[in-house]
């Protein structure tokens, strides 16, 4: 009796504990949250959260132009719109105007540039553009550097003294240098002479937003080789023995037996630095590919909003890091369970 009233007054005790340290948790975050509202106070700072949807999602004014110079011939309306055909010296244009913004009438004589109509349409705005591009960015880096990753890694614990050199001399060049030197060489040297050389064969250029996943996907490459080396090497090479003394071919070893249970293990260090390349992609601003960041500064400069626009930019990041560590600790589920 005396040993479960302890226990009752352990399991009280302990989850009073829990409740003051759940109310000292959101009393920091309010603490915080208030002293930095305090402090735009103190900097004369308007808040203005009404005018960030308009970065999302907005809609556009589309003014319909004619493109030549001549007289309105014909308006035929056609349900809510009316075709304005524009005839002029030898050539004839017809246009589809929104009846209710038509600003010609028949027999008006109109220059190329001036205005027949308009209408409105919604458009995706600039943040949601920056953040696509830093997804795309990040997802195809992601898989190439996976790719590169573990080719590597696997070429760094091979025999083969070519392969093995190779990937050291790869992974610590890379590893040993900042990753916006290494966008900077990519774009301006590389970059140069693959431009060079594709316009001198008649081919076409490509834009910076290659060369800015190359230099990721190499970056990340280097990283992932070493996790996969470390996966790998924490198997007891008993297993590898155990699997080719039944027949198995290396490659079929290493396919069957080694990898999947190597898997698990670089999961977690996978998914971080994932997540950091994700945060990583905002580097590629400096050579005028729009992602997320650069965005951000972009719309900063025009709105001169920069508190609600970078915390704005932060929970974005936030979200595609979050929802990677999610998919990632559900494949790790899979995997245990698998295992």
């Amino acid at each position: 009796m005396t040993k479960g009233s302890f226990s009752l007054t352990d399991y009280l005790r302990t989850r009073g504990w829990r409740h003051i340290s759940i109310v000292i948790f959101f009393a920091m975050i309010a603490a915080v949250v208030g002293g930095m509202y305090f402090a735009t106070l103190k900097v004369d700072y308007v808040w203005r959260w009404y005018r960030v949807p308009q970065y999302f999602y907005y809609k556009d004014t589309i003014e319909t132009k004619a493109e030549i110079e001549g007289e309105v011939a014909t308006l035929v309306p056609k349900g809510d719109q009316v075709e304005v055909t524009v005839r002029g010296d030898g050539e004839e244009e017809t246009y589809s105007v929104p009846g209710q913004s038509l600003r010609v009438n028949e027999g008006d004589f109109i220059y190329s540039g001036d205005v027949l109509g308009s209408y409105q349409k919604w458009k995706v705005g600039i943040l949601i553009e920056g953040l696509w591009v830093t997804l795309k960015v990040s997802v195809i880096a992601v898989l190439l550097g996976i790719l590169l990753g573990l080719f590597t890694g696997l070429a760094r614990i091979s025999n083969n003294p070519a392969l093995k050199w190779s990937a050291i001399t790869y992974i610590e060049l890379v590893r040993g240098s900042p990753l916006l030197v290494q966008i900077f060489i990519w774009y301006f040297v590389l970059g140069t002479l693959i431009n060079n050389l594709l316009a001198q064969s008649g081919m076409s250029q490509l834009p910076p937003l290659w060369y800015g996943v190359a230099s990721l996907a190499v970056f990340a490459g280097a990283y992932v080789a070493e996790i996969v080396r470390a996966g790998i090497q924490s198997i007891h090479f008993g297993q590898m023995e155990a699997s080719r003394s039944l027949g198995m071919t290396y490659p079929q070893s290493m396919r069957y037996i080694i990898l999947p249970q190597a898997f698990r293990r670089i999961l977690p260090p996978l998914a971080g630095q994932f997540i950091s390349l994700i945060k990583d992609s905002s580097l590629l601003g400096i050579i005028a590919i729009r992602e997320l960041t650069k965005a951000t500064r972009e719309v900063i400069t025009s709105s001169l909003q920069p508190f609600e626009l970078w915390f704005v930019a932060a929970i974005l990041y936030l979200v595609l890091t979050f929802a990677l560590s999610m998919f990632v600790q559900y494949l790790e589920r899979r995997t245990a369970i698998g295992g």
